[in-house]
C-alpha cells in the first residue's frame, strides 16, 4: 500500500505547488495596485524585497552555503539583480499607478519574447525558429493594441506606464538568459536572495531621497497587509516553490504559468479590484497570450534556469 501511496503524495505535492504559484502570482498584481494607494512605488518595492531577503536568509542560514564560490559570481548576481529587481520591478510598480493590474500582467508576459531573442545571440543552443518568430510578431501586435488603447483612454502617463512594463520585461529576460549562460553552484534560495540584495539596496537609497522616511508613510492596515503579502508569499515563498519545481517538472510545463497568471490577474482585478477592460484591450491581451503560447508550443531542452522563466510580480 505504501509503495503506491508515495508517488501519489509526490504528485499531489507537485500539483499543489504549481497551483499555489499560479494563484499567488495571479493575485500579486492586484496587491501591488491596492498597496500603491498608500505607499510610494520605489519605497514600496524596496521594502517588499528587503522583507523577502530577511525571510530567505532566515530559511537558508545553517542549511545551505550562503556565499557564491567566485568573485565573478558576485558580479553576475549583482548585474542580474539590478536588472531583475532594481529595474524591472521598479518600473512595474511605477507603471501600476497608471495601468490596471490585469493589463500590467499581460504586458509583462512578453518576457519570453525578449528571452528568445537574447538567447539567439547569447546561447548557441537556442536559435530562433520561424514558429517562435511568428509568435513574437503576434504578441508584439497585441502589445501595440494595448498601448494604443492606454494612450487613447488613459493618457500619456498610462501609455508610458505600458512602455515601462514592456521595457522591464526586456531587462528581466536579459537577466534570465545571463543566468542560464553560466549556472551558479549556489542554492536557489540564495541566488534569489543575492539578486534581491543587489537590486534592492540602490532602491532603498533612492526611496529615501525621493519618498522620504518610511516611518512617515501612510501605514494603513491595507498597506501593511499588501506589503507583507507581496514580500512573504508573493516573493520568498514563490521563488522557493519555483526552484523546488524546476527539477520535478519539465521546463515546458512549468512555463505554462506565464499563460495562466495574466488571465488570473485580469480576473482578480475584475472581481476584487473593480477594474474594467475595453474589448480592444482584451483583444490585445489575447494576441499577447497567443503569441507566448506559440513560443512555448515546442518543448525546449531542460535547463536549470530557463531563458523564459515564468513571469511574476
Amino acid at each position: 500500500m505504501r509503495f503506491y501511496a508515495m508517488p501519489e503524495r509526490k504528485k499531489f505535492a507537485i500539483t499543489a505547488a504549481y497551483l499555489a504559484l499560479c494563484v499567488i502570482w495571479s493575485s500579486t498584481w492586484l496587491a501591488i495596485k491596492v498597496g500603491l494607494q498608500d505607499l510610494p512605488p520605489i519605497s514600496f518595492v524596496s521594502l517588499r524585497f528587503a522583507i523577502a531577503i530577511a525571510v530567505l536568509l532566515a530559511i537558508s542560514i545553517g542549511r545551505v552555503r550562503l556565499l557564491p564560490l567566485r568573485r565573478s559570481d558576485f558580479t553576475l548576481l549583482a548585474y542580474t539583480g539590478v536588472l531583475m529587481f532594481g529595474m524591472n520591478y521598479a518600473l512595474l510598480f511605477w507603471a501600476e499607478l497608471y495601468v490596471s493590474s490585469g493589463l500590467s500582467a499581460v504586458l509583462l508576459a512578453t518576457i519570453p519574447i525578449f528571452g528568445m531573442v537574447f538567447a539567439h545571440f547569447i546561447l548557441p543552443g537556442e536559435p530562433l525558429r520561424w514558429q517562435r518568430v511568428g509568435g513574437a510578431m503576434l504578441a508584439i501586435g497585441g502589445v501595440a493594441v494595448i498601448c494604443s488603447r492606454l494612450l487613447d483612454f488613459g493618457g500619456m502617463l498610462a501609455f508610458w506606464g505600458g512602455v515601462a512594463v514592456v521595457f522591464g520585461a526586456a531587462t528581466a529576460a536579459f537577466s534570465n538568459v545571463l543566468m542560464k549562460k553560466r549556472a551558479l553552484q549556489l542554492a536557489p534560495a540564495m541566488i534569489a536572495a543575492w539578486q534581491m540584495i543587489f537590486g534592492t539596496v540602490p532602491l532603498l537609497f533612492l526611496g529615501l531621497i525621493v519618498d522620504g522616511n518610511p516611518i512617515h508613510f501612510h501605514w494603513t492596515k491595507t498597506a501593511v497587509f499588501c506589503l507583507l503579502y507581496l514580500a512573504v508569499p508573493g516573493s520568498a515563498l514563490t521563488f522557493l516553490l519555483l526552484y523546488w519545481l524546476l527539477p520535478r517538472m519539465s521546463v515546458t510545463n512549468l512555463q505554462t504559468i506565464s499563460l495562466i497568471t495574466p488571465p488570473g490577474a485580469v480576473m482578480f482585478g475584475w472581481l476584487l479590484g473593480g477594474e474594467t477592460f475595453s474589448l480592444w484591450s482584451l483583444a490585445g491581451g489575447a494576441l499577447v497570450l497567443a503569441g507566448v503560447w506559440m513560443i512555448f508550443r515546442k518543448p525546449a531542452a531542460p535547463a536549470k534556469l530557463p531563458a523564459e522563466l515564468p513571469s511574476c510580480s
